[in-house]
């Protein structure tokens, strides 16, 4: 079976959960964190970044949250994420680099550093000049979900495709750490709830960082 190496923040390990979860791809969880001197996860990432997706029986491992996706849309047949013609999968590609860059460059990332990092390994307070430069960003971030709502059915275009599935895993990160600013943005806060009611989302609501609750409005697909 596969085992994945994630740890429960890691927007990357969330987006291929949801993945796997929706081509019923069966796998198992192996808590990993990066920062850790662990030498089994570091043996099978040469980044030292998760996720790691492994299966000792094929004598396979898959490193990259991309890569995961991509092996699993050409080997399995059932839910395509990168669905349609050529220039629709190209358009689902791009907008997939954008939110696993992009939308984790500018928010995410700095977001996960501030009250993530600083609280359970640095033992600092945020800065809160990156947390207010982060939440600008997540508007603009969150215009452009608006208008591609506005658009399209999908964030992709006409089906459910991958693009969702790697901004939803962003932006429940974001969820997670309390720092979801909805106001104005109606039309992604609804795709937003749509994507958490999802039966494979339901197992990342559950995930808990250690020394980091979830605020109470996490786990509620109606928030």
């Amino acid at each position: 079976m596969w085992q994945l190496y994630y740890f429960p923040l890691c927007p990357f390990s969330r987006k291929v959960q949801l993945a796997l979860s929706e081509k019923k791809v069966p796998f198992t969880l192996k808590l990993a964190y990066p920062w850790h001197d662990d030498e089994e996860f570091h043996s099978r990432a040469p980044t030292g970044r998760t996720p790691v997706l492994d299966n000792t029986e094929r004598r396979l491992t898959l490193v990259d949250s991309q890569v995961i996706c991509e092996y699993f849309e050409e080997t399995e047949d059932k839910s395509p994420l990168l669905p349609g013609s050529a220039a629709a999968r190209a358009e689902i590609r791009r907008l997939v680099a954008m939110f696993d860059d992009a939308l984790f460059g500018d928010v995410t990332g700095p977001l996960l550093h501030e009250k993530m990092k600083k609280r359970l390994i640095l033992r600092q307070s945020p800065d809160s000049r990156v947390l207010r430069q982060a939440t600008r960003l997540l508007h603009d971030h969150l215009d452009y979900i608006d208008w591609l709502i506005d658009n399209r059915r999908w964030l992709g275009g006409a089906q459910l495709s991958l693009a969702d599935f790697a901004a939803a895993a962003q932006l429940s990160v974001i969820d997670y750490l309390d720092c979801m600013d909805w106001s104005g943005h109606e039309q992604a806060r609804g795709w937003y709830r749509v994507m958490k009611s999802r039966p494979s989302f339901a197992p990342l609501l559950t995930q808990k960082m250690e020394g980091l609750p979830a605020p109470r409005h996490y786990a509620d697909v109606n928030a």
